[in-house]
């Protein structure tokens, strides 16, 4: 089985702006596998906080050593053995992942979520993400969400400033909207007093509204909050699920911090199994990315799977959006294709 992969970089349609960092493009690396004249693609979105980028993934791929190919059978234990490498590397793991199951999807014929025997019609609606900006911006990327139901708004600067950024929207839509605060609210009473007036704007949940290190204190606040915390920094791999129960009432799984879709389809399963939501969260990412977690849709309650909608230059066509709910490609695999050269 031939590896190829090649650095690209996504160029987002707005600056993104998180409550501790701000960016116009994300480093990124395109991956293919290819045997028996098929090829399957996978990539790795690397945002600079998270500590990958182009030439720390080709490092770790020209490790990787793909002698047979896969089969549903054998993958797992290949995961694995990728995955024992080295430390670290998640999204570098993920291309390399979503690339395999999307080339034994093509070998088999058959789409992934027709393989996990997932339904297609239980996919639910995307939210689209508005980051920090000023009001006037806001306002004007509420506008452009217009066809999806519901809206994700990065949180975490002041107290204050997320107020002013909620009025905004508010003063232009009603949609439900979900909050993401990105570690950034440092004082716990000041959390739950953003948290209850949230409650009051029409929103569903907060997702990681306190720092990771600080479990005690978001366990404080779950205990108080009138609306659900989800875990996203918190929740990297497999094994940080267990100690966010009492903590966090669900989880938000990435493939490009869990390592892809196998992973994913475990911590799903352990997430139910003790009572936790569960979300599917992407980074900034191309329709490759998206149309793999998109498979996984169906088994999930929310889902925030807007990354290709937020770059200019995807070069796939894959899984879209349809009256804000996601629509799973038929085709084999993850259901992708390059897109046609303009």
């Amino acid at each position: 089985m031939l590896l190829r992969f090649r650095p690209y970089t996504l160029e987002l349609r707005h600056a993104f702006t998180l409550a501790t960092s701000s960016r116009t493009t994300t480093p990124d690396m395109l991956v293919e596998v290819e045997a028996d004249g098929l090829i399957g693609y996978g990539e790795a979105a690397m945002p600079p906080y998270l500590g990958e980028s182009p030439g720390t993934a080709a490092a770790f791929l020209r490790q990787v050593d793909l002698t047979g190919c896969p089969t549903p059978a054998t993958l797992p234990a290949l995961l694995r053995a990728i995955d024992a490498l080295a430390p670290g590397h998640p999204a570098a793991k993920a291309a390399i992942d979503i690339a395999l199951h999307d080339w034994m999807g093509k070998k088999l014929g058959v789409a992934l979520h027709r393989l996990w025997d997932l339904d297609p019609a239980k996919t639910p609606v995307t939210s689209f993400t508005i980051g920090i900006d000023a009001p006037d911006v806001v306002r004007q990327k509420t506008h452009e969400a217009a066809p999806y139901r519901i809206l994700k708004v990065k949180l975490g600067r002041s107290p204050s400033l997320d107020r002013q950024l909620i009025g905004s929207i508010r003063s232009v839509t009603d949609k439900p909207i979900t909050v993401d605060a990105n570690q950034g609210w440092l004082d716990r009473e000041d959390a739950l007093r953003l948290t209850e007036w949230l409650a009051g704007q029409g929103v569903v949940f907060v997702e990681q509204p306190m720092p990771k290190d600080r479990p005690d204190d978001t366990a404080w606040l779950r205990a108080r909050s009138p609306l659900p915390l989800i875990a996203d920094e918190s929740c990297q791999r497999l094994a940080d699920i267990p100690r966010l129960r009492g903590v966090f009432d669900g989880i938000n799984i990435k493939l490009m911090k869990c390592t892809g879709l196998h992973e994913a389809r475990e911590m799903i399963a352990l997430a139910r199994s003790l009572g936790l939501k569960v979300m599917l969260g992407c980074m900034t990412e191309t329709s490759c990315a998206i149309s793999a977690a998109a498979q996984l849709s169906p088994l999930v309650d929310w889902a925030d799977l807007d990354g290709a909608l937020l770059i200019a230059n995807d070069p796939f066509e894959g899984a879209t959006v349809v009256d804000g709910r996601i629509v799973l490609p038929d085709r084999p695999g993850i259901g992708v294709q390059p897109r046609p050269a303009a």
